[in-house]
């Protein structure tokens, strides 16, 4: 595990579940830019506790598209998958605050009964389980009911009070400025499910904190979910980095790039002939 530094600290975490492309690669340069400009250092890590997803070979191809790129980090690499127990314990701190509850709704129970979406736009949990008597919890536990955990969000609101996170401008030097979270409006998200101790939300905070990040540089698209990450910082008595918001690279529909939509990889680009700084005019740095 790295340790705080009192420099800036910043991060690049992909997940391997497929070939890195374009706006991948955009992320990463803004962030080791961003590093460069705060005379810090850029981190990789990878973010795998996606099991069924995450597959060895592309961890392996996450390295040789960031080389290629020119850029390095220190070692060793941090591997979600290695942290479970890690975890497990940011979970447990929450249970023993009476923070999370089990929830056995299917998703075809939660998109009938969801009367609002999230800012995914995924069908907003009705809190349907949050109210379940203690003993019929422990009998369908018991049983091995398929269980996920979720977020007491309305609890943990009444805890922590108004929430507030700073970010940065389209330079990381910019002059900072203080933004309102507002994790109400994910309603009572999953942390943990059945099998596994985690999910992005709770991992993510827990080893930006680990190794001492100090700014987190993200998509757009991944600026609501600071409203979660600001929460459990709170509640887990973690420090909150700096956040800058960074463009997208949209395809030629207007859409963002995508694994699963099957967008093209930087080693296809390698492959006919683009170089790194083919890739870097492509996005614009």
């Amino acid at each position: 595990m790295s340790k705080p530094s009192s420099s800036p600290v910043l991060r690049f975490a992909p997940s391997p579940n497929g070939r890195l492309h374009l706006g991948h690669a955009y992320s990463a340069l803004v962030t080791w830019n961003a590093a460069r400009l705060l005379g810090g250092t850029a981190l990789l890590r990878i973010e795998d506790i996606d099991a069924e997803r995450s597959k060895p070979e592309f961890v392996t191809a996450i390295a040789e598209d960031l080389t290629w790129l020119g850029l390095d980090w220190p070692e060793p690499v941090m591997q979600q998958s290695h942290r479970m127990a890690v975890y497990a314990d940011a979970g447990n701190h929450l249970r023993a605050q009476g923070l999370l509850y089990p929830c056995f709704c299917s998703r075809s129970e939660i998109a009938a009964a969801a009367m609002a979406t999230d800012p995914d736009g995924a069908p907003l949990y009705p809190g349907t389980c949050r109210h379940l008597d203690r003993g019929t919890q422990i009998e369908r536990l018991e049983r091995g009911d398929p269980v996920q955990f979720r977020l007491d969000a309305e609890a943990a609101t009444a805890r922590t009070g108004m929430l507030t996170f700073t970010a940065v401008g389209p330079l990381v030097t910019d002059r900072p400025q203080v933004r309102y979270a507002r994790p109400e409006r994910w309603g009572d998200v999953v942390l943990q499910r059945k099998g596994t101790p985690t999910s992005y939300h709770l991992s993510v905070v827990v080893d930006d904190a680990a190794q001492g990040v100090t700014h987190v540089t993200r998509g757009r698209d991944m600026e609501a979910a600071t409203d979660i990450h600001v929460l459990l910082q709170m509640l887990l008595g973690l420090p909150s980095p700096i956040y800058h918001f960074h463009r997208l690279i949209l395809d030629d529909e207007g859409k963002k790039l995508s694994k699963s939509k099957g967008s093209q990889s930087l080693a296809d680009l390698r492959a006919i002939g683009w170089t790194p700084a083919d890739v870097r005019r492509a996005v614009g740095l």
